[in-house]
């Protein structure tokens, strides 16, 4: 997606200016409004992220998220109004999601696509998740709510998101290595990874709505389970095997011990998704897509790296995530030990 004019213009240099932009945006979804509490949250490479209150004239608070393109960055050109279109009609078939309020694409006074939803309360920060008492339920239940919002996802007609610019992936190894290759930074281990990937691909299970980062820190919970899906931006469709091995990436288990998410086990996910689905994965194919996702990490990491040290980007956010490629190549050589021996 080119061709949308991208202006270095930060929410963050003044956000009280940028009130009046917001409060005329919201006029048409809830009528006249003043915009207070503009706050930015922490997390997420690829936007930014603010909190803010809408009150309109009788004093009703809505309790608002706006997310932003990251300025700089020519591939994320877009996302965000994308974004919105693709969360309206997952909406329409089960999946939890945020309520969409308001999106654009640019030109707009913010200089970037945006979108405006409805904040829900819960929690996305993957540590506490994973060991505060508060969410022991919804740690409890976790794995089949995720298979249940997969297997949503992955249902959802082709037709149904013919208007939205989706990218299809047929062979997503050949996509990754082309993404590698042209990085001109080459890793031994990442070698290694792709010659094994190579010689052993599974039969595809379909093609379908991918998600593509369905993981823990773009899941909010409640007290009592899934709440929203987050993070829609490199959506596409491909294989759903994609989003369930990404699920198990040994980076997404944020140290606890199950081998999805660090809660549950393979055997939990591929029963939960079967009954959800209909759809029998074979363990051997889960695995082959757990190590395909650790790769992709490793390769995201590099490319982050990359554009940090061009002057693509200054976030130190971007360039932290570029020094965790050994960590990748570490999770490679685990993994591949366990294939190989």
């Amino acid at each position: 997606m080119t061709g949308y004019p991208q202006e270095e213009i930060s929410v963050g240099s003044d956000p009280d200016q940028w009130t009046p932009h917001l409060a005329e945006v919201l006029e048409k979804p809830l009528g006249k409004v003043r915009v207070t509490e503009l706050t930015r949250l922490t997390g997420g490479a690829n936007r930014e992220t603010w909190s803010f209150n809408a009150i309109d004239k009788e004093e009703k608070v809505s309790e608002l998220i706006l997310q932003l393109d990251r300025a700089g960055l020519d591939r994320l050109v877009g996302t965000c109004a994308r974004e919105a279109r693709i969360v309206n009609i997952a909406h329409g078939w089960n999946v939890p999601v945020a309520t969409v309020i308001a999106s654009s694409e640019t030109p707009n006074p913010f200089g970037r696509s945006f979108t405006i939803t409805r904040r829900i309360h819960g929690e996305t920060i993957a540590r506490k998740i994973l060991r505060d008492a508060e969410w022991k339920v919804a740690r409890s239940v976790f794995v089949n709510d995720c298979a249940s919002s997969l297997a949503a996802i992955h249902s959802i007609p082709k037709k149904e998101l013919e208007k939205v610019d989706l990218i299809e992936t047929a062979d997503s190894l050949l996509a990754l290595t082309t993404i590698y290759d042209a990085l001109c930074d080459p890793h031994p281990t990442f070698d290694l990874a792709i010659r094994w990937l190579e010689a052993n691909r599974p039969e595809p299970l379909s093609s379908c709505l991918v998600h593509g980062d369905f993981r823990l820190g773009n899941l909010l919970v409640d007290e009592d389970g899934l709440r929203a899906v987050l993070d829609w931006e490199i959506a596409h469709f491909g294989d759903p095997g994609e989003d369930l091995g990404w699920m198990c990436v040994r980076a997404w288990r944020f140290g606890g011990n199950g081998n999805v998410a660090g809660l549950g086990s393979y055997q939990d996910l591929l029963d939960a998704y079967e009954k959800a689905s209909g759809m029998h994965v074979p363990l051997e194919t889960l695995l082959w897509w757990e190590i395909f996702g650790t790769l992709r990490w490793g390769i995201i990491c590099l490319q982050m790296g990359g554009d940090f040290r061009s002057g693509r980007t200054t976030s130190i956010e971007i360039a932290t995530i570029g020094r965790r490629v050994a960590e990748n190549e570490y999770d490679l050589l685990l993994a591949l030990k366990d294939q190989i021996s």
